[in-house]
């Protein structure tokens, strides 16, 4: 005769876990620079589209093109080498 299964339901009030004290330093240190990085971070809502971030970012590094090519020019221009 088959025992009937028995159905364990696990919330999060019955996990316990142990942790380290370097664990614990890294813990608060992870929440400490979260604090001071305040809205900052990778997931910063902008608020624009892929398109308008693709485009914006685009219009930056065509910007940067140009500035390094002209300091080039300028460089090759008076001699120097860079």
């Amino acid at each position: 005769m088959n025992p009937k299964p028995t159905r364990i339901t696990i919330t999060d009030d019955d996990l316990v876990f142990i942790l380290s004290p370097a664990e614990k330093q890294r813990g608060r240190d992870r929440e400490r620079a979260a604090a001071r990085a305040g809205g900052k971070g990778k997931n910063a809502d902008d608020g624009l589209t892929p398109e308008q971030r693709r485009e914006r970012d685009g219009k930056a590094l065509q910007k940067k093109a140009a500035k390094k090519a002209a300091q080039a020019a300028a460089a090759a221009a008076s001699g120097g080498s860079k």
